[in-house]
């Protein structure tokens, strides 16, 4: 009884390993930027050094400017409890609306290519209630949502997603978002 369970076992590993389907790893068609500008909470993001100092309520708040680029902001709680923010820029890549690269550096910057990010968004929901965010390298990845909670059947469906266009999801973290962000939200 013993020796069928432990083949059964030795079975089981191998079969998960085995390489699941692919898709590529590309943004959507596009993106209405109006409907995308506004409050996003992060739900879970691949480590990155420039959050290394973030532990919960991140968001990322995006604003059309006239001269077709967005303002974005990007807000987290750090260890001692107080805020940390970042002011950049995002700009459309070869006309594309789902194609972006963010700057975080100074404008007087900008035009050095190193101080410009990927910002590809790979899935949108239809009510424009969440999105995933990547890039051509699939080394950076966030979830996003409207809220600062979403749906964990959503979540892991995004989850499989970005696994299946080559992302490590393995070392995705979730975000926490607490009281903190929850009275943020009551006052806007």
């Amino acid at each position: 009884m013993l020796l069928p369970a432990l083949l059964l076992a030795a079975a089981l590993p191998a079969t998960a390993q085995e390489p699941a389907e692919s898709e590529p790893n590309e943004a959507v068609a596009s993106v209405d930027l109006d409907r995308y500008a506004g409050r996003w909470y992060e739900i879970a993001h691949l480590p990155m050094y420039f959050q290394r100092k973030c532990v919960g309520d991140t968001t990322a708040e995006y604003t059309p400017q006239p001269d077709g680029t967005m303002a974005v902001l990007n807000r987290c709680r750090t260890e001692d409890g107080s805020f940390q923010q970042a002011d950049g820029e995002a700009r459309k890549v070869d006309g594309s609306t789902s194609k972006l690269e963010v700057r975080f550096a100074p404008g007087w910057l900008s035009w050095l290519p190193m101080v410009w990010g990927d910002y590809w968004v790979i899935a949108l929901d239809p009510d424009y209630q969440w999105a995933m965010v990547g890039a051509p390298k699939a080394d950076y990845l966030w979830i996003l949502s409207r809220t600062p909670t979403l749906d964990e059947g959503i979540r892991k469906e995004l989850m499989a997603k970005a696994r299946r266009m080559g992302y490590p999801v393995d070392k995705v973290e979730l975000t926490p978002q607490g009281t903190a962000t929850q009275e943020q939200a009551g006052r806007d």
